[in-house]
């Protein structure tokens, strides 16, 4: 098993509401995300999202499209995240995920980049933009490793294509809460919840609700409908404020903690 189903056996049978913080590769600095991965896991995060930042990051909001020109103009690379990887494994076996758009990804080489990222301790892969009905065309190189793709569903998604998707994911499936990009938003929307509600009779796979999650409160409701929940956008506000680096990174970490608390207060409901 990899770390990511390791984690799932683990603790989503007790009913353990699980958090997956998303930070952008190379963002705030260069060097910056083994410091951040540790310090969120130490918070409390049960597995990681690493955004490869990407020119033209369509599902994005404002907020992580800056964080990712940023962390372009700092050097990141698809190279550059692996050694991070690399680096970051010295310290943790937290499960981590690369997540991004097939641009890089292809440009790297799917039938390379997939044994490279599982030899430094990648446990999968979510790339938006590459659709389930592409996935025949790169099959061949998750075939031969024991990471995959995670794929996304969203509200707009029909029951006959959630069953499809979620007997193709490899380890579990995003829950796109909104019809729209990434960032704060709000609560969930009645439709939403009509959708999470009914998730776990098409999908036998573990499920986590990303895009708008920003609060306890939000990762509360969220997470009463599902396995857990996946916050990017807070994160990478806070990495944006105007006071020193350490302090940034402290509050990054403070929220991580009220978060995985949050998402276990309500009760450990099995989903």
């Amino acid at each position: 098993m990899n770390r990511l189903q390791r984690l799932f056996e683990e603790k989503i049978p007790t009913g353990e509401k699980l958090l997956s913080c998303f930070l952008t590769a190379g963002y705030p600095q260069l060097e910056s995300t083994k410091e951040l991965v540790l310090a969120v896991e130490k918070a409390g995060a049960d597995f990681i999202e690493l955004g490869m930042p990407f020119s033209d990051p369509v599902a994005d909001g404002a907020i992580i499209q800056i964080s990712s020109q940023q962390a372009i103009k700092n050097g990141m690379t698809m190279q550059k995240l692996i050694s991070q990887v690399k680096e970051i494994r010295e310290e943790s076996e937290i499960p981590i995920v690369l997540m991004g758009y097939f641009n890089p990804f292809l440009r790297y080489d799917v039938e390379k980049l997939v044994p490279d990222a599982e030899a430094v301790g990648v446990d999968g892969f979510i790339i938006p933009d590459l659709l389930p009905d592409d996935y025949h065309r790169f099959s061949g190189a998750f075939k031969k490793q024991n990471i995959g793709l995670n794929y996304l569903v969203s509200p707009n998604t029909t029951a006959e294509r959630i069953k499809e998707v979620g007997q193709l994911t490899h380890d579990f499936l995003y829950c796109v809460s909104v019809t729209g990009v990434t960032g704060a938003r709000s609560g969930l929307q009645k439709k939403t919840v009509g959708f999470l509600e009914t998730l776990r009779e098409l999908v036998s796979r573990p499920y986590f609700v990303g895009f708008g999650i920003a609060t306890p409160a939000d990762a509360a409701q969220a997470a009463s409908y599902s396995n857990g929940v996946i916050v990017g956008s807070a994160f990478i506000k806070l990495l944006e404020q105007d006071k020193p680096y350490s302090e940034k990174v402290s509050d990054v970490a403070v929220l991580v903690s009220h978060l995985k608390s949050a998402l276990n207060k309500t009760g450990r409901k099995k989903w």
